[in-house]
């Protein structure tokens, strides 16, 4: 299978402008993601798609690939479609794509490699990652996506609340019950990707502000992968400290 592995890029952004450019032990983050991406065997192409010059300008400085994309996308997977549309009037063609974080620095190649090998060995449309919940602030944290999924690996549902709600006696904890969050890296296979940007806005991507819920909502399936690695990922300025302190 001919899969891209996309990394969207944007510089604007409200907690972190500027964020890909950031530097990180001598090589700003959006090189370190690419890196990681080119350990990858699952991928066929590693492409950065942003819509600012400066990005471009550090990406190709260091040999990558990038394309630029328009500045109105409201989401990556936008973003995604149309850098494959893009490749395909050059004459490229994938039967599918991986929407790689551009803000976690030491992605493990072993994550995107399972999230292809969900779109290889399953007939999934949409693929993803989930990890076990150990720490109990995480289930109270709005930032923090949940997700309960059913016997055959597919999501029921993403929220930012603790989900299931357990109904629980007196002896009983939350902490003791399993729960998972989602792990913010998407493949899709090219046919569905461009299905998924045509859909309108749902009333639970109103609620809750998840992109997920629309093709949930639509009815599309989204295959799941449990991972028990730990990213870091970098939202503010702040969380650089972690990276160094790691």
């Amino acid at each position: 299978m001919k899969i891209a592995g996309i990394i969207p890029a944007r510089w604007a952004s409200t907690r972190f402008p500027g964020k890909p450019l950031a530097e990180i032990g001598g090589k700003t983050m959006i090189r370190r993601v690419y890196e990681q991406c080119l350990k990858c065997d699952a991928l066929t192409r590693v492409i950065v798609a942003t819509d600012d010059e400066r990005i471009a300008g550090e990406v190709e400085g260091f040999g990558g690939t990038v394309l630029m994309t328009s500045p109105h996308h409201t989401s990556g997977t936008e973003r995604c479609c149309e850098t494959v549309e893009l490749l395909e009037q050059r004459g490229e063609n994938f039967e599918a794509v991986i929407n790689i974080q551009g803000d976690e620095p030491f992605i493990d190649p072993q994550q995107i490699t399972q999230v292809a090998l969900l779109l290889q060995k399953s007939n999934a449309g949409i693929a993803t990652l989930i990890k076990k919940i150990d720490a109990p602030e995480m289930l109270s944290n709005p930032n923090v996506v949940k997700v309960v999924v059913a016997n055959d690996g597919k999501a029921l549902y993403f929220s930012r609340a603790a989900i299931p709600f357990m109904r629980i006696g007196k002896d009983e904890k939350p902490e003791n019950h399993l729960f998972y969050r989602h792990v913010g890296i998407y493949g899709y296979r090219t046919e569905v990707l461009k299905k998924l940007v045509s859909l309108p806005e749902g009333l639970l991507e109103q609620a809750e502000k998840l992109e997920q819920l629309r093709w949930l909502e639509h009815g599309f399936s989204v295959f799941t992968g449990i991972t028990d690695f730990e990213s870091i990922a970098v939202d503010t300025p702040e969380d650089l400290s972690k990276i160094f302190n790691k």
